[in-house]
């Protein structure tokens, strides 16, 4: 077994210097922080974690409440989820995966017993009911995700309603003036959930602002559900020249229709996504979309919470620096123009 004496020969620094780099206790220079998580890479080193909570009486243990509904796509919360624990553990410290639906009595049971020092909370709905646990007494927390009322909290996402915004505006750029959206499972809106909520607002807006149809149906997913949900939307709107799709199980069977009905992309009708980059790039039609940076909100969320962790008892702090500082962190949404969209045909769209 690999000793913390021998990660510190290896990288050239003291046995204490590489303790420190582990447990935050000391400021560190990023190029030695490197250094030493490079030769604990290389030689496979595992700090032993109860050796290490019993001599900090910290667990080093971060929950991660990730409840995965059916009417998700989780490729996207697992991808965030992954990114969480390998940041976590670069940091020294351990993930507890919660993936039920208990919401607030998960969260004091797992706090309650001092099992986890902090939490990252996903899947943050618009008047999420767990944020009241949190500002009462909760443990430091990052939320991956925006509630409607983000005070005293700190939370990292992608600005999603600039993201509905961008997918307005480069329709409209093109000449569309009529615009359907595939949007997530009715039940995700249900619950207001902040993601596909803010999105729909940044569409909404900007379709007001620059004089664009818009028309938003949720649609389950899956060939039969957005076959329904596609005729419904060209019986109401028969001048719709182009879709923004924000439901990855919805992209492979929106093209697939739109072929079979006789509608090419983007000849006839232009399609732009809100989905994960790989979905976009490896579609049947490369779709234009705005990537959602699942490991970028995973590492962010963890360095933020790492940040304020460094401040409690046990890492050489004050206790009333234990929590991350609040405030919003929204990473700028960013749109690649791929072969699914282009300006629509001075004939319409096809019936």
């Amino acid at each position: 077994m690999v000793t913390l004496v021998e990660v510190a020969r290896h990288a050239g620094v003291s046995a204490s210097t590489v303790s420190y780099v582990l447990s935050g206790k000391r400021p560190i220079s990023d190029l030695t922080r490197r250094r030493v998580r490079a030769s604990i890479e290389q030689l496979g080193y595992q700090p032993h974690a109860g050796a290490r909570a019993l001599a900090s009486s910290r667990s080093r243990i971060i929950a991660l409440m990730v409840p995965l509904r059916t009417d998700m796509y989780v490729p996207v919360m697992l991808d965030i989820a992954v990114a969480v624990a390998t940041t976590a553990r670069a940091h020294g410290y351990d993930v507890l995966l919660l993936t039920g639906e208990e919401g607030p009595s998960a969260l004091r049971r797992v706090t309650g017993s001092g099992l986890a020092e902090a939490v990252i909370l996903m899947d943050v709905q618009l008047d999420d009911e767990r944020l009241p646990v949190l500002r009462a007494a909760g443990p430091p927390a990052v939320l991956v995700g925006l509630p409607a009322d983000p005070s005293g909290l700190s939370c990292v996402d992608l600005d999603f309603t600039a993201a509905g915004a961008l997918c307005v505006e480069h329709l409209a750029g093109l000449g569309h003036r009529e615009i359907a959206v595939i949007g997530e499972a009715p039940g995700v809106y249900a619950r207001h959930t902040g993601f596909a909520e803010r999105t729909l607002r940044g569409l909404r807006d900007r379709a007001t602002e620059l004089g664009v149809g818009l028309l938003h149906r949720p649609c389950e997913g899956g060939h039969d559900a957005v076959a329904g949900v596609l005729a419904r939307i060209f019986d109401e709107r028969p001048g719709v020249s182009a879709f923004v799709v924000q439901n990855e199980t919805a992209v492979e069977p929106l093209l697939a229709l739109l072929r079979r009905t006789g509608r090419a992309v983007p000849e006839d009708v232009s399609v732009v996504a809100v989905c994960p980059e790989p979905i976009a790039a490896q579609a049947s039609v490369p779709l234009t979309s705005v990537a959602i940076p699942a490991q970028e909100l995973g590492r962010r969320a963890v360095e933020r919470l790492i940040t304020g962790l460094s401040g409690r008892p046990g890492a050489d702090g004050p206790a009333d620096d234990a929590a991350p500082t609040p405030g919003v962190e929204l990473l700028t949404p960013v749109l690649t123009s791929r072969d699914s969209s282009g300006p629509p045909l001075a004939r319409g769209v096809m019936s």
